[in-house]
């Protein structure tokens, strides 16, 4: 993509932060952001900071392309307030979608989650039998229903993208989080000091980790290919959590063991991973990161201060 201008909201977020920048290297970047997930800190100087609610706020739609990432990101989130929850991803994506198309754009990219396929252990494809288990994913389905919308009734390009575990560290821009941060994040951090990670049940679930970098690069593809329906961004992959902890102390250097813990939610999603076939289809993605690279990644910047350290 070169040469557009483009709105990211949740743009001072994780992805929404590493999208921006990304981007703002050939193009006319927005990055629109409440800060409650997210901060200014975490992007370029050429990106233009606007910080105000894609519910409430007046902020910039005259674009060509809108990627919208603004969301509550989690299901605790929802459940401790799920008519927030609601407002922020329903409302919030209905208000910024519209504010768009009625400036003349035709494009948007949005964030979807692939814990409406539920626990599987094989890859799930995009046109299996999902369902709302949570207010979380009942709000992105929303989304979904609002984007088929939009594509029927005004014919918009509005692609929907379906994350699998996206993640990148503490060094990288998902710091803010704290502890909605991805678990790769959470537990490289408390193994590099010295703290057990905990883990549910037996460390025997599975997640498809999928790097922020393929995440952005994936977004960017599908607005330059003006896709519209849902998509799955993710590995084909999976790895337990006892295996990420074991190539997080390989990384590291450690020998930190994780503690285990009885799981406190129900419904918890035991095992994910994508089936990306339709998406590769649609532009050529493939995820270039693996699992191995990208806990090298998470882990360098400790490595490097441990270094420092030891000078």
């Amino acid at each position: 993509m070169q040469d557009k201008r483009v709105l990211v909201t949740g743009g001072a977020g994780f992805i929404g932060s590493n999208l921006a920048n990304r981007l703002a290297a050939d193009n006319d970047v927005i990055a629109v952001d409440d800060t409650y997930l997210g901060t200014p800190e975490n992007l370029d100087d050429s990106v233009e900071f606007v910080e105000a609610s894609v519910v409430d706020g007046d902020f910039p739609a005259d674009v060509d392309v809108v990627f919208h990432l603004a969301a509550l990101s989690s299901r605790n989130m929802h459940e401790s307030d799920p008519q927030r929850g609601c407002r922020v991803n329903v409302e919030g994506f209905v208000n910024t979608v519209e504010r768009a198309r009625q400036h003349g754009c035709d494009t948007v990219v949005y964030a979807s989650t692939s814990s409406i396929y539920g626990s599987r252990t094989e890859p799930s494809p995009v046109d299996m039998d999902v369902e709302a288990r949570t207010a979380y994913e009942a709000s992105k389905l929303a989304r979904e229903r609002y984007a088929e919308y939009y594509a029927n009734h005004h014919e918009m390009n509005v692609a929907g993208l379906r994350f699998f575990s996206v993640y990148q560290g503490f060094g990288g821009n998902e710091e803010h989080k704290g502890e909605y941060a991805n678990t790769v994040a959470q537990f490289a951090d408390a193994i590099a000091s010295g703290e057990a990670p905990e883990l549910f049940g037996d460390g025997s679930q599975t997640r498809d980790f999928t790097h922020v970098s393929d995440v952005a690069r994936a977004c960017e593809l599908a607005a330059d290919h003006e896709l519209t329906g849902v998509y799955n961004v993710g590995t084909q992959e999976a790895y337990t959590f006892n295996e990420m902890v074991g190539l997080i102390n390989d990384a590291l250097g450690t020998d930190v063991d994780p503690e285990y813990i009885e799981c406190p939610f129900d419904g918890y999603v035991h095992d994910t991973m994508a089936d990306y076939s339709k998406f590769h289809e649609a532009t050529g993605w493939e995820p270039e990161v693996s699992f191995e690279e990208g806990v090298e990644l998470v882990c360098a910047p400790y490595v490097a201060d441990g270094a420092e350290t030891a000078r």
